[in-house]
């Protein structure tokens, strides 16, 4: 079987829990080069054709929570047990 690349793809949904003009219209990830990103997208126009909507984007590193990035650090063979 065959696994899917999503290297240098990305992908934007509409934001369901939109509560205030400031929140993105749309939300997702992007991949590039092995990295992720959080996609943030707002309509620039009130407007806008909802089928194609001219927009504005912004792009954060998706970094790892901190628990997540220590315990990873912790290396479970490395003690100075002789076996």
């Amino acid at each position: 079987m065959k696994t899917f690349d999503n290297t240098n793809r990305g992908q934007i949904w509409k934001n369901d829990k939109k509560q205030t003009d400031t929140h993105p219209d749309f939300k997702g990830e992007l991949n590039v080069d092995g990295v992720t990103y959080w996609v943030s997208a707002w309509k620039r126009k009130p407007d806008a054709n909802p089928a194609s909507p001219a927009l504005s984007f912004s792009v954060t590193k998706k970094e790892m929570p901190a628990h997540v990035k220590q315990a990873a650090a912790i290396d479970p063979f490395d003690d100075d047990l002789p076996f």
